[in-house]
């Protein structure tokens, strides 16, 4: 090896131990330095950072706890709507329990004289079937832990129904438009209503109809057929009684049976609004999937739902769309009266108000 490269790699080597001379001594100074010199944080910067994480988890735990809430009710109200099916497709029919009596008098007005139908149903059906812990009549319906009020998804207060024609009163009344007044070939029906109390801790009125009838068939309009006496049961739930909000599309929802012996069981839970108030069918479901990406048309059953329910879900009037195609004619779709409460099958092509489901 020649000098010049034993001299350099000699320089090298000095240099290297220096360096590691000089971190040693760093390091060993740092170890001993005393404590009050070390940098620490503050007590105003630690109260700073306090209120930071404060204000932080004001603005995101209610809207997380929400979350929580709104899944422990859909997976409630899932659970409700596999038992309720389960339980009415064991019995051999809907219609005909109880005894129910009434004629319309002189002055118009609709005198009951015997009704013992929504209770009958329920002892006699629904407790042999689904399990229950308590039975209340029309008058202590807060014994079985039901409000006496509930809201509506748009705010509004409403009383609780007792009957039929407090659920709807075109049930009962008469629907006049353009000179012509409507209504159903079932208008003495008004029964009373019955309320449960599940074992699971559910609180459902019971709306009940002895005379329900199966599905007459299709049929276009101008001609008609009124959906009322299509529903067997109806069951307004609430999934923890009075302790609230009681407010209908969060603990409070209905379930509705309809067709005595071809019985069709659904659940809808309807937007709070409207998706359009003039669409054509055919442009119905884009304007829910624009709505919410999540929702959907109801099928013709579901807004038959939807009508009996109007007053828990904000709608007063109008012909809304379904999704449900017409059999017969592919052109053609099912539309339901929420004024009447008839439905028929018409051209897609014209337009109606849309109010979309959630999946």
């Amino acid at each position: 090896m020649k000098n010049s490269e034993r001299r350099a790699k000699r320089k090298s080597t000095i240099t290297l131990q220096r360096k590691v001379n000089a971190g040693m001594t760093a390091e060993k100074e740092y170890a001993v330095m005393p404590f009050f010199l070390l940098r620490a944080f503050t007590m105003a910067e630690i109260l700073i950072s306090l209120t930071i994480i404060g204000i932080v988890a004001a603005i995101t735990l209610p809207a997380l706890q929400g979350n929580i809430q709104e899944k422990t009710w859909n997976t409630q109200k899932k659970a409700l709507y596999n038992r309720m099916t389960q339980a009415l497709s064991m019995l051999p029919g809907l219609n005909g329990y109880g005894e129910y009596s009434a004629s319309f008098g002189d002055d118009g007005n609709l005198n009951i004289t015997k009704d013992t139908a929504s209770m009958s149903f329920v002892t006699e059906g629904l407790s042999t079937v689904l399990k229950i812990n308590n039975v209340c009549n029309n008058t202590n319906l807060a014994d079985c832990g039901l409000p006496e009020k509930y809201i509506t998804p748009a705010g509004t207060e409403r009383n609780m129904p007792t009957k039929l024609s407090e659920l709807n009163s075109m049930f009962t009344g008469e629907f006049i438009s353009g000179g012509t007044t409507y209504q159903n070939s079932q208008k003495d029906i008004d029964t009373v209503a019955t309320g449960i109390e599940t074992v699971n801790g559910e609180s459902i009125l019971v709306l009940y109809n002895p005379r329900c009838i199966d599905d007459l068939g299709e049929v276009a309009y101008p001609n008609y057929h009124y959906t009322q006496p299509y529903m067997c049961a109806n069951f307004i739930y609430d999934l923890n009684g009075t302790a609230g909000p009681n407010t209908v599309g969060k603990d409070i929802g209905f379930i509705t049976a309809l067709y005595p012996s071809n019985t069709n069981i659904v659940a809808p839970i309807p937007l709070a609004t409207n998706a359009s108030d003039s669409s054509p069918q055919t442009s119905a479901s884009a304007a829910c999937r624009s709505q919410s990406a999540e929702s959907r048309l109801p099928n013709r059953d579901e807004l038959a739902a939807m009508f009996y329910n109007r007053d828990l879900i904000d709608i007063a009037s109008g012909g809304f769309w379904s999704g449900s195609v017409s059999s017969s004619a592919s052109t053609k779709a099912w539309g339901q009266s929420f004024g009447a409460g008839h439905r028929a099958v018409g051209a897609r092509s014209s337009q109606r108000y849309v109010r979309c489901v959630r999946r």
